[in-house]
Protein backbone atom coordinates (compact mmCIF):
# COMPACT_ATOMS: atom_id res chain seq x y z
CA UNK A 1 0.00 0.00 0.00
CA UNK A 2 1.11 3.36 -0.72
CA UNK A 3 1.40 6.58 1.11
CA UNK A 4 -0.95 9.11 1.46
CA UNK A 5 0.24 12.90 1.87
CA UNK A 6 -1.95 15.20 3.31
CA UNK A 7 -0.66 19.30 2.84
CA UNK A 8 -2.49 21.76 4.39
CA UNK A 9 -2.00 25.09 2.64
CA UNK A 10 -2.38 27.70 5.12
CA UNK A 11 0.47 29.90 4.32
CA UNK A 12 0.50 29.63 0.13
CA UNK A 13 -2.23 29.21 -2.26
CA UNK A 14 -2.63 26.16 -4.17
CA UNK A 15 -1.55 27.97 -7.14
CA UNK A 16 2.19 28.81 -4.77
CA UNK A 17 2.31 25.58 -3.28
CA UNK A 18 1.64 23.05 -6.10
CA UNK A 19 4.54 23.58 -8.47
CA UNK A 20 7.15 23.23 -5.52
CA UNK A 21 5.20 19.82 -4.95
CA UNK A 22 5.27 18.86 -8.45
CA UNK A 23 8.91 19.69 -8.80
CA UNK A 24 9.51 17.29 -5.92
CA UNK A 25 7.48 14.36 -7.81
CA UNK A 26 9.22 14.64 -10.70
CA UNK A 27 12.48 14.99 -8.98
CA UNK A 28 11.55 11.41 -7.85
CA UNK A 29 10.92 10.28 -11.68
CA UNK A 30 7.39 9.58 -11.27
CA UNK A 31 4.74 11.07 -13.70
CA UNK A 32 2.01 13.11 -11.71
CA UNK A 33 -1.65 13.53 -12.25
CA UNK A 34 -2.90 16.34 -10.71
CA UNK A 35 -6.74 15.45 -10.11
CA UNK A 36 -9.49 18.00 -9.55
CA UNK A 37 -13.20 18.18 -9.93
CA UNK A 38 -13.75 20.85 -12.27
CA UNK A 39 -12.60 21.70 -15.83
CA UNK A 40 -12.18 25.48 -15.90
CA UNK A 41 -10.67 25.50 -12.26
CA UNK A 42 -8.05 23.13 -13.94
CA UNK A 43 -7.78 25.83 -16.67
CA UNK A 44 -7.47 28.65 -14.53
CA UNK A 45 -4.42 26.25 -12.49
CA UNK A 46 -2.70 25.28 -16.07
CA UNK A 47 -2.34 29.18 -17.07
CA UNK A 48 -1.22 30.18 -13.21
CA UNK A 49 1.14 26.48 -14.02
CA UNK A 50 2.50 28.52 -16.95
CA UNK A 51 3.40 31.84 -15.62
CA UNK A 52 5.50 30.49 -12.81
CA UNK A 53 9.00 30.62 -12.33
CA UNK A 54 10.95 28.53 -14.09
CA UNK A 55 9.60 25.61 -16.58
CA UNK A 56 6.84 23.06 -15.03
CA UNK A 57 6.27 20.18 -18.09
CA UNK A 58 2.31 19.70 -18.39
CA UNK A 59 -0.92 19.62 -19.65
CA UNK A 60 -4.41 19.47 -19.76
CA UNK A 61 -5.96 15.99 -20.30
CA UNK A 62 -7.81 15.79 -23.70
CA UNK A 63 -5.15 16.88 -25.96
CA UNK A 64 -3.09 14.40 -28.04
CA UNK A 65 -0.08 13.83 -26.29
CA UNK A 66 -2.16 13.22 -22.54
CA UNK A 67 0.23 10.04 -22.42
CA UNK A 68 3.44 11.89 -22.86
CA UNK A 69 2.65 14.69 -20.44
CA UNK A 70 5.13 14.42 -17.43
CA UNK A 71 2.58 16.03 -15.64
CA UNK A 72 -1.30 15.55 -16.65
CA UNK A 73 -3.90 18.37 -15.22
CA UNK A 74 -6.91 16.12 -15.30
CA UNK A 75 -10.86 15.33 -13.62
CA UNK A 76 -10.47 11.40 -14.23
CA UNK A 77 -8.26 9.10 -14.71
CA UNK A 78 -4.67 9.83 -15.60
CA UNK A 79 -3.91 8.81 -18.67
CA UNK A 80 -0.07 9.26 -18.54
CA UNK A 81 0.97 6.70 -16.36
CA UNK A 82 1.39 8.58 -13.36
CA UNK A 83 3.12 7.14 -10.03
CA UNK A 84 2.00 9.93 -8.17
CA UNK A 85 -1.61 11.81 -8.06
CA UNK A 86 -2.30 15.30 -6.70
CA UNK A 87 -5.45 15.63 -5.88
CA UNK A 88 -6.83 19.35 -5.21
CA UNK A 89 -10.67 20.77 -4.80
CA UNK A 90 -11.55 17.61 -2.56
CA UNK A 91 -11.09 15.19 -5.81
CA UNK A 92 -11.72 11.40 -5.10
CA UNK A 93 -9.19 9.61 -4.44
CA UNK A 94 -9.83 5.65 -3.70
CA UNK A 95 -8.16 3.12 -1.63
CA UNK A 96 -7.64 1.22 -4.66
CA UNK A 97 -5.18 4.07 -6.14
CA UNK A 98 -3.44 4.40 -2.98
CA UNK A 99 -2.62 0.31 -3.14
CA UNK A 100 -1.23 0.89 -6.71
CA UNK A 101 0.70 4.19 -7.05
CA UNK A 102 4.36 4.93 -5.48
CA UNK A 103 2.64 8.46 -3.85
CA UNK A 104 -1.10 10.14 -3.33
CA UNK A 105 -1.25 13.99 -2.38
CA UNK A 106 -4.06 15.39 -0.86
CA UNK A 107 -3.95 19.38 -1.02
CA UNK A 108 -6.71 20.99 0.93
CA UNK A 109 -7.01 25.06 2.07
CA UNK A 110 -6.60 25.53 5.51
CA UNK A 111 -8.93 28.56 5.42
CA UNK A 112 -11.94 26.26 3.88
CA UNK A 113 -13.57 24.81 6.79
CA UNK A 114 -15.45 22.35 4.19
CA UNK A 115 -11.83 21.22 2.72
CA UNK A 116 -10.40 21.15 5.35
CA UNK A 117 -13.60 18.54 6.95
CA UNK A 118 -13.80 16.79 3.19
CA UNK A 119 -9.85 16.29 4.44
CA UNK A 120 -10.91 14.94 7.33
CA UNK A 121 -13.08 12.22 5.91
CA UNK A 122 -10.87 11.33 3.23
CA UNK A 123 -7.78 10.99 5.56
CA UNK A 124 -10.42 8.58 8.02
CA UNK A 125 -11.21 6.60 5.31
CA UNK A 126 -8.04 5.89 3.59
CA UNK A 127 -6.04 5.41 6.78
CA UNK A 128 -9.07 3.08 8.30
CA UNK A 129 -8.52 1.05 4.60
CA UNK A 130 -4.72 0.65 5.91
CA UNK A 131 -2.92 3.15 3.94
CA UNK A 132 -0.21 5.25 5.42
CA UNK A 133 -1.39 8.89 5.86
CA UNK A 134 0.88 11.70 6.74
CA UNK A 135 -0.38 15.09 7.43
CA UNK A 136 2.18 18.23 6.73
CA UNK A 137 1.35 21.45 7.73
CA UNK A 138 3.40 24.68 6.59
CA UNK A 139 5.69 26.15 8.98
CA UNK A 140 7.50 29.49 7.78
CA UNK A 141 6.98 28.70 3.87
CA UNK A 142 8.54 24.73 4.36
CA UNK A 143 6.78 21.77 5.19
CA UNK A 144 6.65 20.07 8.58
CA UNK A 145 4.69 16.82 9.34
CA UNK A 146 2.69 17.19 12.23
CA UNK A 147 0.86 13.43 12.10
CA UNK A 148 0.79 9.88 10.80
CA UNK A 149 -1.79 7.31 11.06
CA UNK A 150 -0.87 3.59 12.14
Amino acid sequence: MGDVFFYHLTERPLEAALPVLLEKALGAGWRVAVRGTDGERLDWLDRQLWQGEGFLPHGVAGGPHDAKQPVLLTTGAAANGAACVMSVDGAEVSVEEVAELARVCVLFDGGDPAAVERARGQWKALADAGATAKYWAEDGGRWVMKAESG
